[in-house]
């Protein structure tokens, strides 16, 4: 039984097939003009229609076989949740639903990204029951709760950050740096250690990043090298996320901790919380925007009977 994800989020176009045990999964970054810092919505949801059937036809599956289609439809799994770049999937994989005569699921982007993080970590049993997650990418910094709804999850925000995410603060020290946007590849791959990170205030498991954007700024003034400069935010962005989950994990003791989204991928993080309080991980491939999750959801929903849009 094999279906169909679709998924476009702000900066990847990507779909994946999934047969419950495995599958294939193809993506593509959006275009950002060097020196910027993001797309608009209207421009990442114009590239998304061109790319996604390219995307789509590079799986090179027969898709007579297809057995159910999903797409991620909106950010999260909250009322009010909403950004038209997932129009281009949402309504694409409608019409290849309605095609093939075959339901359609629709999902929530975060939905996806904890589904493909406990896939690829090994750990598909967390999705029968609740746990923490740390969703960390360009846009989002959340420390959630979540608990089976269905095929998908109904999710608590805890906290995480109160301004600028994990990866706006990695992305923005990248491209001060002269890097390629999304700059979190380099900047890990700049990543040495040094002096000890700055201590982020946390209060009741939010905290701020805005002033670690200043911080960064001025060591650049000081002429602070880049490897520096990489250390000291990504050090930073780990003992901040670390110091959190562990006080999360005295409120809500026995809980597994899961953390997926692209800054998940980081060397220094995932080496943190790992060895600092026994997180799980997505496989780097699945960390970042990809549309994996989305499959693995619409395959348990239909395993599971549920009926899906017709």
């Amino acid at each position: 039984m094999r279906v169909l994800g679709l998924d476009t989020s702000n900066y990847t176009t990507s779909a994946a097939l999934f047969d419950g045990t495995g599958g294939d999964s193809r993506g593509k970054l959006l275009e950002v003009r060097p020196g910027e810092l993001g797309l608009r919505q209207s421009e990442a949801l114009f590239q998304h229609v061109k790319r996604l059937p390219e995307v789509v036809s590079s799986l090179k599956e027969p898709f007579g076989s297809l057995k159910a289609v999903g797409a991620s439809t909106r950010p999260r799994p909250v009322e009010g949740s909403y950004m038209p770049c997932f129009l281009a999937g949402a309504s694409q994989g409608r019409t290849l639903a309605g095609v093939l005569g075959v339901p359609f699921f629709p999902w929530s982007h975060q939905e996806g990204h904890l589904a493909a993080a406990a896939w690829s970590a090994g750990h598909m049993e967390l999705l029968e029951g609740e746990f923490l997650a740390w969703h960390l990418s360009g846009g989002t910094t959340e420390l959630l709760r979540a608990e089976p709804a269905g095929s998908g999850f109904r999710v608590e925000k805890l906290g995480g950050t109160s301004d600028i995410s994990a990866g706006q603060l990695i992305d923005r020290t990248g491209v001060l740096l002269g890097l390629a946007f999304p700059a979190g590849k380099a900047l890990d791959a700049l990543w040495r250690p040094g002096e000890r990170p700055f201590r982020v205030k946390l209060r009741d498991l939010t905290f701020s990043l805005s002033g670690m954007e200043n911080q960064v700024k001025s060591r650049m003034e000081q002429g602070q090298p880049p490897e520096a400069l990489a250390g000291f935010v990504l050090d930073t962005v780990a003992d901040t996320v670390l110091r959190a989950t562990r006080e999360a994990m005295e409120r809500w003791p026995g809980l597994p901790v899961l953390c997926s989204g692209g800054v998940a991928s980081n060397r220094r993080l995932r080496q943190v919380l790992e060895e600092g309080c026994g997180a799980l991980f997505a496989e780097p491939a699945y960390s970042t925007d990809n549309a994996m999750g989305v499959a693995i959801l619409t395959w348990r929903a239909l395993e599971r009977g549920e009926r899906g849009e017709p």
